[in-house]
This record gives C-alpha cells, structure tokens and sequence, in this order.
C-alpha cells in the first residue's frame, strides 16, 4: 500500500510538473515573450522529439496489456463464480449487479452530457490531437451496421481475429462464454486451465504495475504536450471534470444506494452506513476492491449480521465482478475526453459505451488502476485520442479511491438484499 501511495504521489508531481513546464512553455511563444525568437521552433522540436514520442511510448505499453488483461480477468472472474451451483443467490446476485452498474453508468453519462466539463478546449488543440494520434488507424472501428446487424457483430465468429484487431465487445462475450463452460467443466485438465489463466492474470497485473511505475514520466511527457498547446484551458478542463466524476459517484452512493437498502433490502440507510463505515474507509484508503474483501466480509458478519453462505458468496463475487462505480468512472471518462477533442458521439454510439462500461465491470481488475486498459480500448474503437488518458492518470488515485468506496459499498447493498430472502438457503451453495 506504501508503494502505491508512493507512486499516486509521484504521478501528481509529474502532472504538476509537466503542467507548470507547459505552461512555461506557452508563455515562452506568446506575444510577451516576444523578445525569444526562437522559442516556437525550439519547443516544438522538444515535443516532436521529446514530450510526444516518450507519452505515446507509455501509453503503448499501457495499450499492449489490454487485451489480455480484459480476457484473463473476465474469464477468471466468471470461472469463480462456479456457475454449476449459481442457483438463486447467484441469479439475484447478477440481475442486482447489472442493474445497479446500468443506473450508476446512466447517472454517470447523464450528468457528463448535461454539464459538459470537456467542451470548450481551443480548435487548435483538438487538431493538434487528433492528427498526432498514433493509435487512430490501428484497429478498426465499430461497423456501420444499426439494429439486429449491430446486435449480430457483437458475437464474434473468430475470437482470435477480434482479439487482434481489439474488438472488444466480441472480445468480452467470448470471454463471458469461456468463463461460464470453465466453471461448467468439472475436470483435473479444466481445474488446470483456470490456474494458468489466473496464473496468466496474475502475470499481466505484475506488468501493468511495471508499466504504471513509468507513469510520473508519461504523465509529465503528455501534459506537458497539452499545456504547452492549451495553456491553461484544459486545466479548467481537469478541475470540471474530477467534480463530475466524484458527483456523479455521490449521487449514486447515497442516493441510489439508500434507495435499494430502504426498499429492497428493508434497513434503515443510515444505520447501514454507519455500520459498514469501516468497510468503506478501508476501500478508500487501498483503493482495491481485493485489498479491502476481508474487512467487507468482517463487517457483513459482524455489523451487518448477514448470513455468511450468502455474504462469503456476494461479497466475494462482488469484488470481482460488481464495479458499479468503475462502470460510471469509465462511461464519463470517456465521454469527456470525447467532448475535449470535439468528437461527435451519436445517441446509439452513448448507448454501445454504455453497454461496454457494464460488461467491463464484470471483468475491471479490482486493483488500482485497473479500469485503465478498458477505457484505453474505448477511446479507440471511437476515435478519441488516447493521449487524453495522460491527462487521466493524474487525478486517477483520488477518482481510483472514490470509486472503489462505490465498488465496495454496493457489494454490501447486493449482499443485504440477497440476504433479505435466503435464510433457508442450503450452505453448499457458498462452496
């Protein structure tokens, strides 16, 4: 945990660093700084060869673990579920997860859609973005097809194919698929295969940590970039959009949170709250679903008083699948950064990252920063610069803490509801 607050640390101090050194630099070529004659040329040579190569540089190696990551985390998340004994626990436990995930994206894209905290970055910035895009042209964009031939593209007939070309909503339901026939499987070779791939997971996260610690230099190397050309402009941007992202985690924490605990599983919201506040401060604090699962299960058992065979099976399931707060962070994520660089998003468009934010909170790694690689997948398939994730990682640690409070938060909500109706329930289910 020292490491990660360390690094969240040295992030911020890269983004300050690249910010304040952009801003120097725009100041340099303006009209007061005319006495410098050779200081355009000059700092556009630092970001043709310096400050772009080595942001894109950190955002390929960020790209190259995506597809894996998504593959092995959804499929090891699924295979954990042992769908064999679902039942009626499990068939609860996955309607609520889907549902809440559905509304906190909806609040999530309402609410970027209705203060727009992107619109407003100066034309030449957009431009300067969209044409220095490397990833803009490597992977092909979503079909022209509308209705039951949208639906249909969604099934991939080749899942090798769609993995190399970064298809990711066929990528994703190959991945539910093969999860679900894993769990099926009863047998010492499929046993096998679910620890290579979770062995396979484990693998890519210790890259991704690698890669993130590279993350003070690309943060630096892209902000610097977007300063240098926007000024002070996109750090309005920023400052509009981490209060989006935390109103909209607000609004759906105790606003829809409270709603499903009154109605659904019959408590009093605000002795809830209270009773799971340790859970919440410990998701904070880690910002790791994983990390705070033994604190969510004390709390179910001790505070919550919830049956253990329910809450052993929701709350580890939860923390790997109910991203409720993840989806939200990801669909407004994407949705501004579209808005900064002027890319025009159809309503069906909304609706397709809508549906791609749920399904990736099935299988968002609950770690820190785990949710980077999807949203790097989404920026893609639509066009949208991936360089804006640079300006992301800056503030992520404390939109990573936000979320993960959510995350957790809803594990509890799913697990009093779920509870509510399975006194009787057999305890092999929880096995």
């Amino acid at each position: 945990m020292t490491t990660d607050r360390n690094l969240a640390t040295y992030i911020l101090i890269g983004l300050f660093s690249g910010a304040l050194l952009g801003l120097g630099a725009k100041w340099l070529v303006s009209g007061e700084a005319a006495w410098l004659p050779h200081a355009e040329p000059g700092l556009k040579w630092v970001i043709d060869y310096i400050t772009l190569p080595a942001g894109q540089i950190f955002l390929r190696l960020l790209f190259m673990l995506a597809v894996p990551l998504i593959v092995t985390a959804i499929i090891s998340s699924i295979a954990s579920l042992n769908v064999s004994h679902f039942g009626k626990v499990g068939l609860r436990t996955l309607v609520m997860t889907v549902g809440m995930s559905s509304i906190a994206v909806v609040i999530g894209v309402v609410l970027v859609n209705g203060l727009q905290p992107g619109v407003g970055l100066p034309e030449n910035v957009r431009a300067f973005a969209l044409t220095s895009s490397t990833f803009s042209t490597s992977i092909p964009k979503l079909p022209d097809a509308s209705g039951m031939a949208l639906i249909v593209t969604m099934f991939p007939d080749n899942p090798i194919k769609a993995a190399a070309n970064g298809e990711i909503i066929p990528l994703m339901i190959f991945s539910i698929l093969f999860g679900v026939g894993l769990s099926l499987t009863k047998s010492a070779s499929a046993a096998k295969v679910r620890l290579a791939i979770e062995g396979l997971l484990d693998i890519f996260m210790t890259l991704i940590n690698l890669v993130l610690k590279l993350a003070p230099y690309g943060v630096a190397a892209l902000v610097f970039t977007m300063t240098a050309r926007a000024g002070t402009d996109i750090i309005v941007h920023m400052l509009a959009y981490v209060g989006v992202v935390i109103l909209a985690l607000l609004i759906h924490l105790f606003g829809v949170y409270s709603i499903a605990i009154r109605w659904l599983a019959r408590r009093s919201p605000w002795a809830f709250f209270r009773d799971v506040r340790l859970a919440m401060l410990t998701a904070f604090a880690t910002a790791s679903s994983n990390a705070a699962l033994p604190t969510t299960l004390k709390v179910a058992d001790e505070n919550l008083r919830l049956p253990k065979h329910v809450s052993r099976f929701v709350l580890v399931a939860g923390a790997a699948m109910n991203q409720n707060g993840t989806a939200l962070f990801e669909g407004v994520t994407v949705l501004f950064l579209a808005q900064v660089f002027g890319i025009e998003l159809t309503l069906a468009q909304q609706f397709i990252i809508m549906g791609i934010c749920i399904l990736a909170g099935i299988g968002t790694a609950g770690v820190p920063a785990g949710s980077l690689p999807v949203i790097a997948m989404i920026l893609v398939m639509f066009n949208i610069p991936v360089e804006g994730i640079g300006l992301i990682l800056g503030v992520d640690r404390l939109l990573d803490m936000c979320r993960t409070t959510v995350n957790v938060t809803g594990d509890l909500v799913i697990a009093s509801y779920v509870a509510r109706g399975e006194q009787d329930m057999p305890e092999e289910i929880s096995s």
